[in-house]
């Protein structure tokens, strides 16, 4: 076993002896060491149970046989660092959580790990970790939390932060906003619609990271509870038949996400993380690879803030399992690929049928006959930029317009405020990218607060940022090359025509390239946003959103 290093050999005296201190008996010592890597603090409402997760983890290491020692990541709530200077913090946390999870594995000669997410950077950076460490290791999540009621209406986050704009543009009064501050969030869990970490949490149970049900039982059902025990079980028989990520993590499991991602509609934010778990797994995907499978793969579902339905409907029309299982019917899904169950994709989805089809279509009457992401090249974009489609209405799939250029999401956030954005204007927020931010601000304040003002079937908003899940309407982030690398961003003056065009994957500056050349000699790169600590080293080494914003 790997923990041999730690505890085999009569050199190994003064490692046991510091197990010993910790308690830990020889008949400890002789089963397989299990990392419980847990994201549990007290200021993330996606990680308030998580303690009670790792309980019933570690119960179910020991009733398998092994040894479970629990250790902490730090974890950024992104709606609490939304719209302030904490929101740089965010992205960059990925690449922490990942080194955190590698140091203490590696350290400590552990022989498996149980990883334990539950928001936006935390699973992905997990994810990123198990690929490079390649270790035997299973997720289980804290699971989603329930949708809120506010005037009869089901809600979650985002009509909150809609209300916001609401309020700005005059449509409600601000002693509204008491109603869905205290209701919208009523348990624990990550965030009710399909934002970022409920995407990824779905993604990783497609990726075949997850057990069944990883992705969508309610934070606050004792069946995640469940879960847990078993996949503190499951961890000790991935130990014993040697399955390791390399085994789950490949190039046919990738497909599997790619599909399962554009048939439920998720959040850009989880294009820039498969990209990263991709190259930490060595697997080669790049942008393209989801347009083409988009163009194949329809849209299954419509999610909060695409649609009406929240996670917990999803639970129960079947989950991601019968989903995957309605991909499969027209040959989209690679089911030979091996998964956490020991079992392979094929053997896992084959009793798992859709139990309500308002929730997930069938593949002959679905949402939209391609995928919820697309991709849009273009002399704006030449690296690509990404829009949500599936959450963009019919009206603004295609639309010209002229440019508002700020250069910061809070000069952006002001001008929508203080309503001098106009029908048919396209919003470009630049120096928010990886680099330029540094941290790729997502942007959920400004097109939140354009839905809430009616505005989104009218409006576009372009940036080299990105989006929380929770955005809808004609907003397209990531666009690469950056400004603050010289991307073709910078160059965008006042009243520019924009055309965007996402039926044909095009996004085009209507400015001839000899007025473009004139501007990008006159261009200087601005002085950096943050000039010590951890997110000035990050903005030196990370790299353009394209590759998933990782660091060189």
């Amino acid at each position: 076993m790997k923990s041999d290093v730690v505890k085999v050999g009569f050199e190994k005296a003064p490692h046991k002896s510091l197990f010993k201190a910790l308690g830990v008996l020889d008949e400890e010592l002789e089963r397989p060491l299990i990392g419980v890597v847990n994201s549990y603090n007290e200021l993330i409402p996606g990680h308030m149970n998580l303690d009670k997760i790792a309980a019933a983890v570690k119960a179910g290491v020991r009733i398998a046989g092994g040894t479970p020692f629990e250790f902490g990541t730090i974890g950024v709530c992104d709606g609490i660092s939304m719209n302030h200077m904490g929101m740089k913090y965010s992205l960059g946390s990925r690449e922490l959580i990942a080194d955190a999870a590698e140091i203490m594995a590696v350290a400590h000669g552990l022989d498996g790990l149980v990883f334990i997410p539950n928001c936006d950077k935390v699973v992905p950076g997990m994810l990123m970790a198990a690929a490079r460490l390649n270790l035997p290791a299973i997720f289980i999540s804290g699971g989603p939390m329930l949708a809120g009621i506010v005037n009869g209406r089901r809600v979650g986050l985002t009509q909150v932060f809609e209300a916001v704009g609401s309020v700005a543009g005059g449509t409600i009064e601000e002693s509204a906003l008491e109603e869905y501050i205290e209701r919208a969030c009523p348990t624990c869990g990550s965030c009710a619609g399909m934002f970022t970490a409920n995407s990824m949490n779905c993604l990783t149970e497609a990726l075949g990271m997850g057990l069944p049900g990883n992705g969508t039982i309610p934070a606050v059902y004792s069946e995640r509870i469940r879960l847990a025990k078993q996949a503190g079980m499951k961890i000790v028989d991935l130990i014993k038949q040697n399955i390791r990520p390399a085994d789950i993590i490949t190039a046919a499991a990738f497909h599997n996400v790619i599909c399962a991602d554009m048939a439920i509609g998720c959040s850009t934010n989880s294009v820039l993380h498969l990209l990263a778990i991709a190259h930490e797994a060595g697997v080669d995907i790049d942008l393209n690879s989801f347009n083409q499978l988009s163009a194949s793969v329809p849209q299954l579902c419509k999610l909060s803030p695409a649609g009406d339905h929240f996670v917990e409907d999803l639970y129960h029309a079947g989950g991601v399992q019968a989903i995957l299982n309605e991909l499969s019917k027209k040959g989209l899904i690679n089911g030979d690929c091996l998964t956490v169950t020991g079992k392979t994709v094929a053997e896992n989805i084959k009793s798992r049928s859709v139990l309500n089809h308002n929730v997930i279509r069938t593949m002959d009457d679905p949402y939209s006959p391609n995928g919820g992401l697309a991709i849009l090249f273009g002399n704006l974009a030449p690296e690509g930029a990404v829009v949500k489609r599936g959450a963009v209405a019919p009206e603004m799939m295609r639309h010209s317009g002229p440019a508002r250029v700020y250069n910061s999401e809070e000069e952006a956030s002001r001008a929508i405020w203080s309503r001098k954005i106009k029908p048919g204007d396209v919003i470009v927020i630049r120096y928010e990218g990886p680099r330029g931010g540094p941290g790729m601000r997502e942007m959920l304040t400004p097109t939140s607060s354009i839905a809430g003002m009616n505005l989104d079937k009218e409006v576009a908003l372009i940036t080299d940022g990105r989006f929380s899940g929770a955005t809808r309407g004609a907003s397209i982030g990531h666009v690469s090359p950056e400004a603050a690398a010289g991307g073709t961003i910078a160059l965008v003056e006042e009243g520019d025509l924009i055309k965007i065009d996402i039926p044909n994957y095009s996004l085009e500056l209507l400015v001839d390239e000899q007025t473009l050349q004139k501007r990008r000699d006159n261009w200087r790169e601005p002085e950096p946003n943050i000039k010590k600590g951890y997110m000035s080293r990050y903005a030196e080494r990370v790299q353009s959103a394209s590759t998933g914003a990782i660091l060189r």
